[in-house]
């Protein structure tokens, strides 16, 4: 709704990322069954400990306080960084489409792209939360590809039903 402000911008990127995030994990774990065993093993075989991303950051942050999750996956710790870190960039969309139309692009597939490149193929292996893209199977990008399009999908479909009946991103005011 029109003069939401930012904290009310704010709280619908938060709401928008929650529920993307849900729907990426259901269509990714969906994918993740449907393929071959061997390549499941691949791609555990190519991740630091055998664990996703955000399970990765949460057992560094355990151990830096001298902790060990237990079991270092699926953690309460891990799967909250894994919703911490789809839905802060969610935020920033969802302020960002009201200052430039065009980044809400392709109904929100722009964004979903964007998330997958900058955030699976770039900052995990940059941060170590993931091994070199080059190091897993073929079928793990098109899975983030496919997931990620969808987290952006849906985010910029909670944001439009948020927005209310026009459904399109209006300007913040300055």
């Amino acid at each position: 709704m029109e003069g939401d402000g930012l904290l009310g911008t704010v709280l619908k990127g938060a709401a928008a990322g929650i529920v993307a995030t849900w729907v990426l994990d259901r269509l990714d774990w969906a994918m993740w069954d449907a393929e071959a065993s061997e390549r499941r093993a691949e791609t555990r075989r190519a991740r630091p400990g055998g664990l996703d991303p955000a399970h990765v950051a949460a057992n560094r942050i355990a151990g830096a306080f001298g902790k060990e999750l237990n079991p270092p996956q699926p953690h309460p710790l891990g799967l909250a960084l894994h919703y911490a870190f789809a839905t802060t960039p969610t935020i920033a969309y969802a302020v960002l489409r009201h200052r430039y139309p065009a980044v809400a692009a392709g109904g929100g597939a722009l964004f979903g792209l964007a998330a997958t490149l900058v955030e699976d193929e770039g900052m995990n292996p940059l941060l170590g939360l993931a091994a070199p893209p080059q190091d897993y199977p073929w079928q793990d990008h098109a899975r983030s590809v496919a997931a990620h399009l969808a987290l952006g999908l849906v985010a910029e479909g909670v944001l439009r039903a948020l927005d209310g009946p026009a459904g399109e991103p209006r300007r913040l005011a300055a």
